[in-house]
């Protein structure tokens, strides 16, 4: 090393002064924005040159370094401290199935109570008494339309009660048991219920067809039957109540087997393969409204108040000197006096009576006829009146003095 710088002991010292000399250049020489080079201007808008330079040569590894603690900084966050990362992602997974169980399970009691209240706001204003049940099953066949409720014998079923929901009819309770109960839809092939057509009054038997789809049979061909048209419960078959809703007029085909006669397909008013809620009419006595039993008893409180008063005035009648005296013969009673001393005991005589007076009918004049002869209502001839003549030989006037 000592013989290098001996050797280029001149060499160095040159390059050592170039080295000051620029050094001193930079200092005192300026670098304006747009990179012209140039004494200082004195706006600050310029830099000198030696902190440029100082700039240029510290920058790159300054950035080299920034960048390889950002990387390191980086892969430490993303790379090496998820440790636990993948346990955390399974326990928020489970969290997430059993949030979207929570809200499906709440979707579903929503929707329920929905429906229970549209079904209890039906109850309240129905006219009849009916008992709430809820759908638990069904026959498991495509032949036999039945399912089953969760009401039986326990709670006042009966066997051919009607079952319905606010849109319409379902069926009829065909077999009970002591807590359930078997219901019968009425788009099954053995079932019947008696309908009229509200529009026509065209009556006739529902029944369910092979399909599955209700209908109205033994219906007589008529050209005023259309789709559209709604079908309501006749009431004659002692099950159903009258007026209930039945369906709608969906199609009329021919009976394959009668001519003249006509099946009419019925789009169902309740949603037979929807069931999840029904009502059992239990009863079919007429039940009265809150508003409408208020008014009555009302009525009835009303009427027993009178019924006291009306007592209360008997008693006293009883108290007060009544219209009939003891001890009196009944000819002297107040009601029997006769000794008014202006007794009314028939109407005044007429002036002139004519044929509308009592008493008095006058025979109406009816034409004369000849001596002998009937008259024409059959009754005894009449002769004709004398007629007065004027005499021939009167009287001769008297005297004028006899006037005076």
């Amino acid at each position: 090393m000592e013989s290098f710088v001996v050797r280029y002991r001149n060499l160095l010292v040159l390059l050592a002064l170039l080295v000051a000399q620029i050094l001193g250049l930079a200092m005192q020489v300026h670098r304006t924005a747009s990179g012209q080079v140039g004494s200082d201007r004195g706006d600050g808008s310029s830099v000198r040159l030696i902190r440029y330079w100082a700039n240029a040569l510290v920058s790159p590894p300054e950035r080299a370094l920034h960048s390889s603690g950002s990387g390191v900084s980086w892969l430490w966050s993303n790379y090496i401290d998820l440790r636990h990362v993948r346990q955390q992602n399974a326990d928020l997974q489970k969290t997430v199935d059993r949030l979207r169980l929570e809200q499906a399970a709440l979707l579903e009691d929503a929707k329920q109570g929905q429906r229970l209240q549209a079904l209890l706001h039906f109850q309240e204003k129905y006219i009849y008494k009916t008992v709430a049940a809820q759908t638990i099953g069904t026959s498991g066949t495509d032949q036999s339309r039945v399912f089953y409720i969760d009401k039986g014998k326990d709670a006042g079923i009966e066997r051919d009660m009607a079952v319905i929901t606010p849109d319409g009819i379902v069926g009829k309770i065909r077999d009970v048991f002591p807590h359930t109960a078997q219901v019968l839809a009425i788009n099954d092939q053995s079932s019947g219920a008696g309908v009229i057509l509200a529009s026509t009054r065209i009556r006739g038997i529902l029944r369910g067809n092979a399909a599955g789809q209700p209908q109205v049979e033994d219906v007589v061909r008529d050209q005023r039957i259309k789709p559209g048209e709604v079908v309501l419960t006749a009431g004659g078959d002692e099950i159903f109540p009258r007026g209930m809703p039945v369906g709608v007029v969906q199609n009329i085909v021919n009976d394959p087997e009668r001519d003249g006669f006509v099946d009419v397909i019925l789009k169902p008013a309740a949603h037979l393969d929807q069931l999840d809620e029904v009502l059992v009419v239990t009863s079919t006595q007429p039940r009265f409204p809150p508003d409408q039993q208020q008014d009555m008893a009302a009525s009835e409180a009303l009427k027993g108040s009178e019924t006291e008063q009306q007592k209360a005035s008997d008693g006293m009648a009883e108290k007060l000197p009544g219209l009939i005296v003891p001890n009196v013969p009944p000819d002297q009673q107040p009601l029997n006096d006769t000794s008014n001393p202006n007794p009314v005991t028939r109407p005044p005589m007429a002036i002139h009576p004519d044929r509308f007076t009592p008493g008095n009918a006058v025979t109406p004049n009816l034409p004369a006829t000849p001596d002998g002869a009937p008259a024409a209502d059959g009754s005894a001839p009449r002769k004709k009146p004398a007629t007065k003549t004027p005499d021939s030989n009167p009287p001769p006037a008297p005297p004028q003095g006899e006037n005076r």
